[in-house]
């Protein structure tokens, strides 16, 4: 039966990686998948360890399970409203309109290092979508919108690698005690720096960045000026989300926690600031947190859900239950890899590989489940940095990367030609700096 829960999980995870052929949304197979690996383990009555390695009831485990999964939960739910609601009050307009800049080169580099530092406090997604609608503005010629675009995708992939909050899988690191904030920003600050500036001094040398201006013009999508209330909620929006580690450091309690006071406080501001002059009571529905409710793309936090069910099926189901020490599946297949590939860094490194061509959610969930090292070891910054910025070779490799082919028609074959290589040679010179770090 064991064997029925993994091919469960290998055509759950082969449906997400062929979403887009299949025309089904990656959250289906991620649901099936979930739910159906738990009632196989529960109707063929197999073993499973709890989180402390000893054979436990089933109801026992999944409802340790269900709880770290509702931490991340809770804590996306709040950051994704936070930024829904500066957003809604065009706060990042106040930051994106002062780029008034018509030289080619320095436009690259003010828009790689907003990326960068954007994408620490938001997330990788969030920062893309922002700073594309920008480019559209102030970047006229489509040809060249489109290396700018992917320089976007390549700093905000490696700004959110740093930071606890800047993406999905270091949040998930760091809630599930594999590393903490203040060691995860001083060891990968650095090599997500170079990641970034790597990629950045070599475009800045290609002859398009060279020759003539920017000439601008009116783009597909202009960013709207800034209303009365958007400094005062990019403050509290980027206030809130900063105070979340502060919070668990102070209090020791889950950041979801944290995330959801940031939330209360920035949404009681939204309740009582005025957009504009002309204000009227009519139009306070648009700028009202359930309006920003109704935009979080739920679509994604149920996928989350899924996935971290099915990876909780196979961290719990035993795989030697005849042995005197049984251990979960993914624990089992550590060791194994650990016979062939020994060194635990490598297999990171490996990892971000993986991470331009499938899913780095589910790829670090299950990497959590497979080994026990102690919280800030060395592999866990390895796989903070690597499943972070790994996805940058690929236009498919990572949520920036998927938001910036769709919004701007980015071609896969383009982007594999003329900047896999520039983000291959970033991402292995980061490793470089992170294996000199430690």
């Amino acid at each position: 039966m064991l064997s029925i829960v993994v091919a469960l999980f290998v055509i759950g995870y082969a449906a997400i990686v062929f979403e887009h052929p299949l025309k089904l949304d990656k959250t289906v197979p991620t649901l099936l998948m979930g739910s159906l690996i738990w009632a196989v383990i529960s109707l063929a009555e197999l073993p499973v360890v709890s989180h402390l390695g000893e054979v436990a009831p089933i109801t026992e485990v999944l409802l340790h399970h269900s709880g770290k999964i509702a931490e991340i939960l809770f804590f996306l739910f709040g950051a994704m409203t936070i930024v829904e609601l500066v957003d809604l009050h065009q706060g990042f307009s106040v930051i994106t309109n002062r780029i008034n800049t018509q030289n080619k080169t320095k436009m690259l580099w003010i828009i790689s290092i907003l990326a960068f530092f954007l994408s620490s406090v938001l997330d990788n997604l969030t920062t893309t979508i922002v700073l594309i609608s920008l480019l559209r503005k102030l970047v006229h010629n489509k040809e060249e919108r489109l290396w700018y675009a992917a320089m976007v995708v390549i700093a905000a992939n490696a700004g959110g690698a740093w930071t606890p909050i800047g993406d999905v899988t270091t949040t998930m690191l760091w809630i599930g005690h594999k590393v903490s904030s203040g060691s995860l920003i001083t060891n990968l600050f650095l090599p997500s720096v170079v990641c970034l500036l790597v990629p950045l001094l070599i475009l800045s040398q290609f002859s398009i960045f060279k020759k003539g201006v920017l000439k601008n013009g009116h783009g597909e999508v202009v960013v709207p000026g800034p209303l009365n209330s958007s400094t005062v909620m990019l403050i509290a929006g980027i206030s809130g989300l900063i105070f979340v580690p502060i919070f668990k450091t102070i209090t020791h309690l889950p950041p979801y926690l944290g995330m959801l006071l940031s939330l209360g406080t920035v949404w009681l501001i939204s309740e009582y600031i005025h957009p504009d002059e002309d204000f009227k009571k009519e139009r306070q529905a648009k700028y009202s947190a359930r309006n920003a409710l109704s935009r979080i793309e739920w679509s994604s936090i149920i996928f989350f859900l899924g996935i971290l069910l099915a990876i909780g099926g196979l961290e719990s189901v035993v795989a030697n239950a005849a042995a005197e020490h049984p251990v979960g599946l993914l624990r089992s297949l550590a060791e194994q890899l650990g016979r062939v590939v020994p060194n635990e860094s490598y297999v990171a490194v490996i990892l971000g590989y993986f991470s331009a061509i499938i899913d780095n959610v589910p790829l670090v969930a299950a990497v959590m489940g497979m080994y026990p090292d102690a919280m800030d070891a060395s592999i866990w910054h390895f796989i903070a940095y690597t499943a972070g910025t790994g996805g940058s070779m690929l236009i498919i490799g990572s949520a920036a990367g998927v938001a910036a082919m769709g919004m701007e028609r980015i071609d896969f074959i383009w982007y594999a030609k003329n900047i896999t290589w520039v983000a291959m040679l970033g991402y292995l010179a980061g490793v470089g700096v992170l294996l000199l770090m430690q």
